[in-house]
């Protein structure tokens, strides 16, 4: 086994029976305890578990949200690739929004200069990145400014939403779950996501596959709202074929 397959089994059972213990997976990887400890450490540089005495918890177990800056690093080609197949539901012209996200994020780095769009964002971030390109016109959602996501939320970003319509709303989430829908951990950027899903006449959920494995505070949407998945060809095909029962289409890229 590979170290990588390794470290996505020690998150797979860390996120299935709440926390890991080192000597347990030194046993039953037969490897030393150091390269458990090392794989524990590549994961929490990766923003995904959080070590503790004599092994590890993953984050949404301690209600921790890694920033920005951090689910930016991982994933990076499968994020690359839901973002080119994300190219697919661009309307030709009209509005769009995205949503504060490192997947989203990649969508905007893509998107063409062939066609006039109207972009909404409560990033600014991603407002500076699209305000040069000179098809598009942008909107930049105000608001108090949340440190860790670099998103906007509150009053200020809530109620611009409840006045506009839009084609497409490109969303992120920290976890999703047929059952449990779109959740992430903060109440003020579900709020914020789930006016962006209700001023939108179709919803686009990115999201690669780690995402599937996780539930937290506030649900902003149910599946039934949502009208397409687009993760990446890691989702599990049981998972693929719950999300898809539950309401949206599901793309794998």
């Amino acid at each position: 086994m590979y170290a990588e397959e390794r470290q996505q089994e020690i998150l797979r059972r860390a996120r299935a029976m709440g926390r890991v213990d080192v000597v347990t997976l030194a046993e039953e990887f037969a490897v030393t305890t150091e390269t458990i400890r090392r794989d524990l450490t590549v994961l929490e540089r990766s923003g995904v578990l959080r070590r503790v005495h004599g092994g590890a918890i993953p984050v949404e177990r301690l209600g921790f949200e890694p920033a920005l800056s951090t689910r930016d690093e991982v994933m990076i080609a499968e994020k690359e690739r839901i973002a080119k197949a994300a190219l697919a539901e661009l309307p030709d012209d009209g509005s769009i929004i995205i949503d504060a996200g490192s997947t989203t994020g990649r969508l905007v780095h893509v998107l063409p200069t062939d066609r006039e769009l109207t972009v909404i964002v409560n990033s600014p971030p991603l407002a500076t990145a699209l305000a040069t390109r000179p098809n598009l016109s942008v909107i930049m959602l105000g608001g108090r400014m949340r440190r860790r996501t670099l998103a906007t939320v509150d009053d200020w970003a809530l109620q611009p939403l409840a006045q506009l319509h839009v084609d497409v709303a490109f969303m992120a989430t920290n976890g999703c779950s047929a059952t449990k829908g779109l959740t992430t951990p903060d109440p003020a950027e579900a709020a914020i996501k789930r006016a962006m899903i209700n001023c939108a006449q179709r919803s686009v959920l990115l999201a690669d596959h780690t995402k599937f494995t996780n539930t937290y505070l506030a649900r902003f949407a149910t599946m039934a709202e949502i009208d397409m998945v687009i993760s990446d060809s890691g989702l599990d095909d049981q998972v693929a074929a719950e999300l898809h029962a539950a309401g949206p289409d599901v793309v794998r890229a």
